[in-house]
């Protein structure tokens, strides 16, 4: 069984953003960026260690405060921002991880295995 291929105007909307995006916000830092066959009209912005970057772009695109979401990976080490807007005729997704420092006094699994 073949997929059928999906041609690349189906990702226009994201792919518009994006043009839009390089010359409107040139200035601001440059994000992950991904666009998927499996959800050709979502850009996503990604942000690693860079919450300052992800707050930049919220605010650039207009997107207030309490929109974002905010969670924690089980790991309890990782935190979660996550915001959806729509620009251009499709949603733009910013996600932000960053790594929550460990507790003074916690050792490392490396130290606690020695």
């Amino acid at each position: 069984m073949t997929t059928p291929t999906m041609p690349l105007s189906a990702m226009a909307a994201p792919l518009m953003a994006l043009r839009i995006f390089t010359d409107e916000f040139r200035h601001l830092p440059a994000p992950c960026v991904s666009i998927s066959t499996v959800y050709p009209d979502l850009l996503e912005l990604s942000f690693h260690n860079d919450a300052d970057g992800f707050e930049t772009w919220c605010q650039a695109l207009r997107i207030r405060p309490r929109a974002v979401q905010h969670s924690v990976h089980s790991d309890d080490r990782t935190s979660v921002m996550k915001a959806v807007t729509n620009y251009s005729g499709g949603p733009v997704k910013l996600i932000c991880f960053t790594t929550i420092p460990a507790p003074e006094g916690t050792r490392s699994r490396a130290e606690v295995d020695s």
